[in-house]
């Protein structure tokens, strides 16, 4: 007599169950990284733009600023470059003094030769942070995970 050979009711629920419980899990652990990934894809843009503003600087041989305000979480730029940062990501910027346009605003201003006013961005956001710093004398633009030291 020969029998046939097959899966049961039983292990194909089995199976089932243990699929269901390993795509809950993934579903888990992607949810947990989307607030991490929008942070960091914040800092990026704000890095990108402040990077995009010197090349415009130095190509345009006219001074170009950044401004940031920090109350609504807006940014514009060159031209009509402007932007939105999520509202629940904390901002702090620190700027010169005489680079102020409004009390809840602080710009960077870029120069011909490619040099910068200075400052740094911070996004927060649930523990985590990223910093975007630019230097004054050379008008680096560098991203880094961290707050760093004020």
């Amino acid at each position: 007599m020969k029998t046939e050979r097959g899966l049961s009711l039983i292990e194909l629920l089995v199976v089932v169950a243990l699929v269901a419980a390993l795509a809950g899990i993934g579903a888990m652990v992607m949810s947990r990284a989307l607030p991490g990934r929008e942070l960091r894809d914040a800092a990026r843009e704000v890095a990108g733009e402040l990077r995009f503003t010197r090349a415009q600087a130095i190509a345009t041989g006219r001074p170009q600023a950044f401004v940031i305000d920090v109350q609504s979480h807006a940014w514009r730029s060159v031209g009509d470059r402007q932007g939105t940062i999520a509202s629940d990501i904390e901002l702090i910027a620190t700027a010169a003094r005489q680079e102020q346009p409004a009390r809840t605003e602080a710009a960077i201003r870029f120069f011909p030769e490619g040099a910068a006013t200075g400052g740094r961005i911070v996004l927060r956001r649930d523990g985590a942070a990223w910093r975007v710093d630019v230097a004054w004398l050379t008008g680096e633009v560098s991203l880094q995970r961290g707050e760093g030291t004020p």
